[in-house]
């Protein structure tokens, strides 16, 4: 049977939403996003949400779905996403995946397993990791199962803890439960990027729009309600850290700004991996003709 999702990827800034948006008008289709910060409620400004006015009266799916108190885990994302996907099917509808959150689109469409958790070995890494420094977890990750080290960010202390947690729960390593090029839901996936200046000038004109648009002020009205895994989000911890005093308001500007273009390098080079994904040039004017010229001979019309 021919692929009935369709999935948008690529990095941060690079015009996934509007294009998704397009293909779903098309094909009839509803939206399921895989952005992580995008499933909270009120943190918008921050995630770049479509507002819903400019949805275009497509259904969208894993937006607004947590409170910002909640953490937020790819487990329990699978779990909600495929069910929203069976249920489009189920109505003979198609479905648009969107969202840079690489680990979400894979945990979606693929074959990916997770294994359990213990709060008291978490807690003993997530000790150390406070103690000893991310590094030095890094260095024990790399020494265990190299495969993994060579996956994860070094300065990531989730993913690094993450990682030793299932090494010591199963004994075997956690580069065995990492995601592997095999669909358990068929789809097609569409790569967006441009050329690297001119992604890095696109993210410092959203990341000032951004501050412009009430960031800063976003940010404290949820403050004192972020749980951990939404502080954590690029944007709202740098400008934490502003409303905390340690910096301007000019300097957490600029370090949203480094974030998110180091987030990008990370996104690309994880989808980059993926050899099932066609790669779009997001600045072509006729970025929505290529891409239904792409989806034409795979889906059923």
């Amino acid at each position: 049977m021919s692929e009935r999702v369709v999935a948008v990827v690529g990095p941060t800034a690079v015009g996934k939403s509007h294009l998704a948006l397009d293909l779903a008008e098309e094909l009839d289709a509803e939206i399921v996003n895989a952005d992580a910060f995008s499933r909270y409620r009120e943190m918008d400004v921050g995630t770049a949400k479509v507002p819903v006015a400019e949805r275009r009266g497509i259904v969208h799916h894993q937006i607004d779905v947590l409170d910002v108190e909640q953490d937020s885990t790819v487990a329990e994302y699978q779990t909600s996403a495929r069910a929203d996907l069976a249920d489009i099917a189920r109505r003979g509808r198609r479905a648009v995946v969107v969202g840079g959150s690489g680990l979400y689109v894979r945990a979606l469409l693929d074959d990916v397993r997770f294994p359990g958790t213990d709060p008291r070995v978490r807690a003993a890494l997530e000790e150390r990791a406070a103690q000893e420094g991310t590094a030095a977890l890094f260095a024990e990750l790399v020494r265990r199962d190299p495969v993994a080290a060579a996956r994860i960010e070094p300065r990531n202390t989730r993913r690094v803890v993450r990682a030793l947690e299932v090494i010591e729960l199963t004994g075997e390593p956690f580069s065995a439960t990492m995601p592997q090029e095999r669909y358990a839901v068929p789809a097609v996936q569409i790569g967006l990027d441009m050329p690297r200046e001119e992604l890095d000038a696109r993210i410092a004109v959203r990341t000032a729009a951004m501050f412009e648009a009430g960031l800063v002020e976003e940010v404290a009205r949820l403050a004192p309600r972020l749980g951990r895994t939404a502080a954590r989000a690029v944007g709202y911890a740098e400008v934490l850290a502003h409303l905390r005093g340690e910096t301007s308001r000019a300097e957490a500007l600029e370090a949203v700004t480094a974030s998110t273009r180091r987030l990008v390098r990370r996104q690309q080079s994880w989808f980059r991996r993926d050899s099932r994904i066609t790669w779009l040039d997001a600045r072509a004017p006729d970025l929505r003709a290529q891409a239904l010229a792409l989806l034409g001979p795979r889906l059923e019309r």
